[in-house]
């Protein structure tokens, strides 16, 4: 009787432990939502279009690195291509709406993604790393000589177009707002998706994946899926982002910008649903701020040093470092 009591009282504590945590999400949820509501109205919204932009490019990358545990040096490739078939598709075909164009430059880079994931995904740590940067340089080198993406000048010009024929996205704020909806339905879905019983098992194959094959499941194509789903959504940040700033760029697709996602998602935080969105945000503003002032030429060293600095004392990231504090303190 002691002991159905005492199991009672613990399942008991457990549910007001989960509803207490997601009543705290809920309002940092809604305290976020304010702030990016209200933002443009006191920021350029050029520029928070494109830490949006970055934000869902991390967020994507995470889904792989943070919660599968296999790391990409190649997503800049599904970015660019996301970029490269919008500009394209919106600047050649007469009549074409911007959705329409966004849409395809996403299934482009799922296309790629599920090559890249066919071609990477039986390799494992290292080698996983190395095959994809090799495929993600045979897609810059694509881009660089091909008469279609305007080679090193980009491609320039790229129509922004109406949303459905109604809502001109020339002005900036209707342009902002699209973007904004679209990254947060993006975010619930990969907080939808880690939640799920497939997010549990792609953490079971990042924490022990001889394990989580004993137990029966196809490890490869959870991998597999992860990895189109990642490279779904980095396409779809790079059509955006080629749609705000009506340019595809050359250094969308260079090694370069997949170093600076992997910088994003641990400052931020590895393996958080918030992290990579408070690392692009970090990581976006510390380029503008040293760009615009005398250590201009001194930008990607002080990157490479802050990812050092995270790297030896904050593994965790910065929101991984508060939690860990909060725990700590409030527990």
């Amino acid at each position: 009787m002691n002991e159905t009591v005492k199991q009672t009282d613990i399942q008991k504590a457990i549910l007001e432990q989960q509803q207490s945590e997601h009543r705290k999400k809920m309002i940092l949820n809604g305290v976020l939502l304010v702030l990016l509501l209200v933002a443009p109205l006191v920021m350029y919204p050029v520029f928070l279009m494109k830490i949006l932009c970055f934000a869902l490019f991390a967020v994507a990358f995470n889904l792989l690195l943070g919660y599968t545990g296999l790391l990409s040096f190649g997503h800049a490739a599904f970015l660019a291509t996301g970029g490269y078939t919008t500009g394209y598709l919106l600047s050649n075909v007469p009549g074409l709406s911007t959705e329409l164009g966004i849409l395809a430059g996403t299934l482009m880079a799922t296309v790629l993604g599920f090559g890249f994931a066919l071609l990477s995904i039986r390799r494992q740590g290292i080698y996983f790393a190395m095959v994809t940067l090799a495929l993600a340089q045979l897609v810059f080198f694509f881009f660089v000589q091909s008469s279609f993406t305007g080679g090193e000048d980009g491609m320039q010009g790229i129509p922004r177009g109406e949303l459905f024929g109604l809502i001109d996205l020339n002005d900036n704020l209707n342009l902002y707002y699209f973007i904004l909806v679209v990254f947060l339905a993006c975010y619930l879905l990969v907080q939808r998706t880690v939640g799920s019983p497939f997010g549990q098992v792609l953490n079971a194959i990042k924490q022990n994946e001889p394990r989580a094959i004993s137990l029966g499941y196809n490890v490869n194509r959870y991998k597999i899926l992860a990895f189109v789903i990642s490279a779904a959504l980095a396409g779809l940040a790079g059509s955006m982002k080629s749609v705000v700033f009506q340019l595809a760029s050359l250094n969308d697709a260079h090694w370069h910008t997949s170093g600076e996602v992997i910088l994003m998602t641990l400052v931020g935080g590895a393996g958080t649903l918030l992290g990579p969105v408070v690392g692009a945000t970090f990581v976006v503003n510390v380029e503008y701020q040293l760009a615009q002032g005398p250590l201009r030429d001194w930008v990607d060293p002080i990157l490479g040093g802050i990812f050092v600095l995270t790297v030896i004392a904050f593994r965790s990231g910065i929101v991984g470092e508060i939690q860990k504090f909060m725990r700590k303190n409030l527990s």
